[in-house]
């Protein structure tokens, strides 16, 4: 029992860097609080003392707002962030690594008995306010965006947003653009998550097909340069270097001053 619970710690920590210290995670985090009750609840539930398990989970309601049947099916490394607004249905089965923001529903359309809740297997995350209605399941490592409503199926790896949810598929990219982006992102000193070729969002498509551009001018500068130097020209000295990473820790060090500022000010404190 010991061992998950430090796991379910290191998870918190694995998946909010807001999370400062052990004790401010056991004391101030209801959605550690709501699955712990939750497992209570559930060994209730499974040991046919059903009101008990009720009981438990309408206090943990109560304490948390977080509600979670107890029937429903929890695997390891569960995380729920804030938390407040959260309702899991009774047949929702939830596999491993799994997280979830405030205000998400994992809830049925029908009123008949059985499976009616949806099923999410290990590594998906739902976004704050998004809607997983019906007894479908979502895949591996799929993305729901915030506010989405789903109502059917979604396939591994996906990103779903939208009313009613739709599949957002990122631009097709080959294994030489994709090199060409890491070595280009890596030259800078930036992260490539912005140049991801997986990543649905338009900005960062934008900024991959930018990275793109910059490679080819850069190589066709270099060309155009070398043939004018071989015609006894002289062009193309010694072009300043961009030291992004300097600036980002710059960035980092006003960050941090930043925030000691506001925990000095901060009247919660």
């Amino acid at each position: 029992m010991f061992s998950r619970m430090r796991e379910d710690i290191r998870c918190v920590f694995g998946r909010d860097p807001a999370a400062r210290n052990t004790w401010e995670v056991l004391t101030c985090y209801p959605g550690l609080h709501a699955l712990w009750l939750h497992r209570l609840a559930n060994v209730f539930w499974r040991n046919h003392l059903k009101w008990l398990g009720r009981l438990v989970s309408a206090f943990s309601r109560w304490m948390t707002g977080i509600e979670i049947h107890p029937g429903a099916t929890i695997g390891r490394r569960f995380f729920i962030d804030h938390g407040m607004g959260i309702v899991i249905g009774e047949t929702a089965e939830i596999g491993d690594d799994v997280t979830l923001y405030h205000g998400v529903t994992l809830g049925g359309t029908s009123w008949d008995p059985g499976k009616r809740h949806p099923t999410l297997e290990n590594g998906v995350v739902i976004g704050a306010g998004a809607k997983v209605l019906g007894p479908f399941t979502v895949r591996e490592n799929a993305r729901i965006g915030s506010n989405a409503v789903v109502v059917k199926e979604v396939p591994p790896g996906a990103t779903v947003v939208g009313i009613p949810g739709r599949i957002v598929k990122a631009q097709a990219t080959s294994d030489e653009q994709r090199k060409h982006r890491d070595a280009l992102a890596k030259k800078y000193g930036f992260n490539s998550y912005a140049v991801s070729p997986d990543n649905p969002d338009p900005v960062a498509q934008a900024i991959g097909q930018l990275v793109d551009h910059i490679h080819l001018m850069d190589a066709r500068v270099n060309d155009m340069c070398g043939a004018i130097n071989n015609l006894g020209g002289e062009v193309c000295g010694d072009i300043p270097e961009l030291d992004v990473i300097e600036l980002a820790e710059a960035e980092k060090q006003a960050e941090r001053a930043r925030q000691r500022d506001q925990d000095a000010f901060d009247p919660s404190i």
